[in-house]
Formats: C-alpha cells, sequence, structure tokens
C-alpha cells in the first residue's frame, strides 16, 4: 500500500528560507530553528515517514538552488548547505522528540492495562475493550505462563528482550503479550495455543540460567487471565515450599495440592497426629521428616533413597524403623504409607517444624 500523500505545508517556508540564506549568507534563526521543530512534531503526530519527509527536503533543496544561488560561489554553497542542514536537524530533532513521547504515552497505557489485567481491576467490560488495542480477545480462553530466575527483572533487562525476540521470530502472527511483573517474566498467549507457552519457557528456562517456569490452565473472560496468572504464581510458590526441582511446573498437575490444604485445620491436625512424634527424635523432627520425604519421592526403594540421602541401606533401615517406632506407623505398610505421604506433604506446606501448627 502506497504511502499517503505528505502535504507541502509540512515544510513550511522552508524554500523561503533558503533564498534568504543564498542572499544574505544568515544562518536561521533561534525562531526558525523552533519552527521547524514545531514541525517535525507535527508530521510525526500525522504519522509520515521520517524518511520520505527528508526526501521532500531535498527535493526541494535541489528545486529552489539555481533560483536562491545564481552564480553558485562558494560562500553561498557552504551557507545554503550549512542552512539545509541546520534545518533538516531542527525538524527531525522536533519529529523524534515527538515519537519519543507517543512511545512513552504507550508505555505507560500498556502497563496500566497490564496491572489492571493481572490483578482484576477496572470494570470487565471496558478491560476487554482495551484488550483489543494489544491483540487480546478475552471473551476467547487465554493462559498465563510466569518464569522466575535467580534475579529480578524489568522490560528493558536483555533476558526478557532475548525472550520476547525468540517468541516474535517463531510467532510473529500469534496474538501473544509479554511482559513483566514482580521481577519475573509474564507470557499471556491464547488457550488454544499451548505451543507458545511451551515454547516460552524453554527459552526462559534457559534465559535464566535454569530457572523455572509455571504454566496456569485456560480461562475464558477477562476474569480468565487473572485466574491463570493466579495459578501459575501459585505453582511456584508451591514448588518453593515442596522443593519441586522440574523447570516447567503446570497448574493442572499440581490440582491435588490446594485440595489437601483447603481445610488447613484438618491438614494441621493430620501432621500433628502423625509426625509429631517424630520431635521426640535426636535431633528433632526434621532429619526424620527428610527421611520420609526423599523415600516417597524414591517410590519406596530403599535403596535409591539410600543413594539420595548419602546413607547407606542399614543406616536408612535404622531410620525407618525409628520412625515406626515413633510414629507408630510403618513406612513400608501400605495401611500406613498413605497416611504417612499425606502427612509429609502436608509439612511441607504448612512448613512444619519450622513454623508451629
Amino acid at each position: 500500500m502506497a504511502e499517503p500523500r505528505i502535504p507541502e505545508e509540512m515544510l513550511g517556508n522552508y524554500g523561503q528560507i533558503l533564498g534568504e540564506v543564498a542572499t544574505t549568507g544568515r544562518r536561521l534563526t533561534r525562531n526558525e530553528l523552533e519552527m521547524r521543530r514545531a514541525l517535525g512534531r507535527e508530521a510525526a503526530d500525522a504519522g509520515h515517514q521520517l524518511r520520505a519527509l527528508v526526501t521532500m527536503h531535498l527535493a526541494q533543496t535541489r528545486e529552489a538552488w539555481p533560483r536562491a544561488a545564481a552564480g553558485n560561489s562558494p560562500a553561498v554553497t557552504d551557507a545554503v548547505l550549512a542552512a539545509v542542514e541546520q534545518a533538516v536537524d531542527a525538524f527531525a530533532e522536533g519529529f523524534e522528540r515527538a515519537q519519543r513521547l507517543t512511545v512513552r504515552r504507550e508505555e505507560a497505557a500498556r502497563r496500566e492495562f497490564i496491572d489492571d489485567l493481572l490483578y482484576g481491576r477496572s470494570d470487565l467490560v471496558h478491560l476487554a475493550e482495551r484488550a483489543t488495542r494489544f491483540g487480546l480477545r478475552l471473551s476467547r480462553a487465554h493462559a498465563v505462563a510466569v518464569a522466575s530466575g535467580p534475579e529480578a527483572y524489568t522490560e528493558t533487562d536483555a533476558v526478557p528482550r532475548s525472550v520476547e525476540a525468540a517468541l516474535l521470530a517463531r510467532f510473529s502472527g500469534r496474538k501473544i503479550l509479554l511482559t513483566t511483573k514482580d521481577g519475573r517474566i509474564v507470557c499471556i498467549a491464547p488457550g488454544s495455543q499451548p505451543d507458545v507457552l511451551r515454547y516460552f519457557a524453554k527459552q526462559s528456562h534457559a534465559a535464566t540460567d535454569g530457572g523455572q517456569v509455571a504454566i496456569g490452565r485456560p480461562h475464558k473472560g477477562p476474569g480468565g487471565v487473572v485466574h491463570s496468572y493466579d495459578e501459575a504464581l501459585e505453582a511456584l510458590d508451591l514448588a518453593d515450599r515442596m522443593g519441586m526441582e522440574d523447570p516447567v511446573l503446570y497448574a493442572s498437575d499440581l490440582l491435588v495440592y490446594p485440595v489437601l490444604t483447603r481445610d488447613r485445620q484438618a491438614m494441621a491436625d493430620l501432621v500433628r497426629s502423625e509426625l509429631g512424634p517424630l520431635q521426640k527424635a535426636r535431633g528433632g523432627a526434621e532429619p526424620l521428616l527428610k527421611t520420609l520425604a526423599v523415600y516417597f519421592d524414591a517410590g519406596c526403594v530403599a535403596a535409591e533413597t539410600a543413594r539420595r540421602l548419602a546413607l547407606s541401606v542399614r543406616a536408612l533401615t535404622y531410620r525407618l524403623e525409628r520412625i515406626h517406632q515413633l510414629t507408630g506407623s510403618d513406612p513400608a505398610d501400605p495401611m500406613h504409607r498413605y497416611s504417612l505421604q499425606t502427612a509429609v506433604i502436608g509439612a511441607r506446606l504448612l512448613d512444619w517444624p519450622a513454623k508451629e501448627l
């Protein structure tokens, strides 16, 4: 599509200035320079291309030169060229200032929209209308992925920019919104395109030197983005408390944990009942609690558990027997195992024994 025609008024009295300079050899006045800047700002606001505007200046320079600089003496030539340089430079300065201001306004609007979207603020109907400006159709399902690294990130940092560049290179036609929030990298994508968030997770894990990424479930509507975002944050928090080291966490795979802690008081009672006696052990409950956690994570295989704990199988057997003596529950007995394992999960979620229940 051809660019819209630029009106001659965008050059102002440029030709007249060149004529006076060729006659008098003067430089542009302060008012003339300010007028050139104003014209540059006006051209930027009108959406014209700077390259085309510079071309217009040069074309009028060629057109005005023979009439304005008859004889073309070296002094006149130098004066006209200096005037061209001043005029174009002032015009471009005004143009660039206007563009920077526009970019800052767009960034502020984008940041405000993201804050409202992820915190569920603002009228939902109005939020959905604003979303179309950023390529999101909130009537459809969207999912959110959150990447956490060893440091806090902002949108201008190299890590988020490298992740964004990788996403744009691979999914240039997709409706994706990438930003940072509270030091983490956030990606919002249509729920029908899980490949986008998987690729985001892969790139973020690499860019953050082994950071962890959590992906919420797809949900519909303006409130759906908040819901998915909260799920991703909860998954990261859960991974921290449970000691999960998986590079990518899916909220859909972790639904059992919120269920277990929905009745916090009941879970606290189970932890006290099943694991409270471990506090009588020499060294407290923590070593034996860790033994149980690793034992269950290893599929209740003694040799693998001993390897992970850097113990002999005999030393591990002694610990398991000690747990049986204190709690009355045998970790190797399938009848006792479920209650013990559930209590161990509850202890991790409630940060016991570091915190009193």
